[in-house]
């Protein structure tokens, strides 16, 4: 029952770090990297699809990425995406490829990026804790119950907040390389 707990609150916290790392992705530092267009969704036959799934994306010297769609007709359709997305990109096509080139970062927008990951870090960290909140009330609960001892229930709260110390670490550490990779010119 404790064990069930405690490996449903490590498999939450988990999922708030794997969100903080899909959240950096958005936040884009000034070089190109494929990864920045993960989550811009196409229009294809009347459903939201990845661009992923519709184009091959690279990075060319790092200052620009080369989408190649697999099919030519789609071209239109993934310039709209790119442009109607909230990521500040400007997109030109040459019939063939569509070129993404990526705007120099200023020292005022390098600030503000790390601002925004900091606010990012700052939510999974809320959340995390949220979930260790959340384990202690069912341990709480359980005690009250009488299904485990107090013993036990301060036992399985010191196992969480360890749980807890390791993923608010891991935020941290992410955040750390994203503020580096930010502040890098």
């Amino acid at each position: 029952m404790i064990d069930d707990i405690i490996d449903d609150a490590a498999e939450r916290m988990q999922k708030s770090v794997n969100s903080l790392g899909d959240a950096f992705k958005k936040i884009r530092t000034g070089r190109a990297h494929p990864s920045i267009l993960d989550t811009v969704m196409v229009s294809y036959y009347g459903s939201d699809t990845p661009l992923n799934q519709l184009a091959n994306v690279n990075a060319e010297e790092g200052r620009s990425l080369i989408i190649s769609p697999w099919e030519k007709n789609i071209i239109g359709e993934i310039e709209k995406a790119i442009m109607k997305s909230d990521l500040g990109l400007n997109p030109s096509n040459n019939g063939d490829t569509i070129r993404v080139p990526m705007p120099a970062l200023t020292e005022e927008t390098r600030r503000d990026y790390t601002k925004q990951a900091k606010n990012e870090a700052e939510n999974a960290r809320i959340a995390v804790r949220n979930i260790r909140r959340d384990a202690n009330t069912d341990f709480k609960d359980l005690e009250k119950e009488k299904d485990i001892s107090e013993d036990e229930q301060r036992r399985a709260e010191d196992r969480v907040q360890k749980l807890t110390d390791q993923f608010i670490a891991a935020i941290e550490a992410a955040y750390q390389v994203k503020e580096t990779d930010l502040l890098t010119f």
